[in-house]
């Protein structure tokens, strides 16, 4: 399935946020896969870029191989782009239903394995909603052992 729209969840968050070009810039670049990452500028919002990665189809599941393509897909579109930071969302386990401690443990193994292989990125932070999600986060970037600068905050 590709997808065009910001339907919900985080993504309809930061369409919201970011005003109508983000959408608009998206439309530009869609349609994309399950799995796959693109840019769009901040919009609105005071950032540079924001990658989006399609994790599920609308209303339906994701699944572990998903989110790790999402994550790998993410993660190499920032060095494309010649980021140094980036935040990275609790990707499925809202509407998509998935286990946080799952995405947190596929996460936080793939941020390891691509900081190792030699990303430019400096800084990586787990930006999760709740007290449950951050401790998840923080229990796998703990698990992994030393993942350059990455860290997890939690938003309320």
């Amino acid at each position: 399935m590709l997808f065009r729209s910001h339907g919900g969840g985080v993504a309809a968050a930061i369409g919201r946020a970011g005003g109508p070009v983000i959408q608009a810039e998206s439309d530009d670049r869609a349609p994309i896969g399950l799995g796959e990452a693109v840019e769009t500028s901040g919009g609105e919002m005071p950032c540079r870029w924001v990658i989006h990665a399609a994790t599920m189809e609308l209303g339906g599941p994701t699944s572990a191989d998903i989110i790790r393509r999402a994550t790998d897909s993410t993660l190499t579109r920032a060095d494309e782009l010649g980021a140094t930071s980036l935040a990275l969302v609790a990707f499925g386990t809202g509407v998509g239903g998935f286990s946080m401690e799952d995405a947190a443990r596929i996460e936080a193994e793939a941020v390891k394995a691509h900081v190792d292989a030699g990303s430019a990125l400096q800084r990586i932070v787990f930006a999760v909603r709740g007290a449950e999600a951050a401790a998840a986060f923080r229990d796998a970037v703990s698990a992994c052992g030393q993942i350059g600068r990455a860290s997890c905050r939690e938003r309320v």
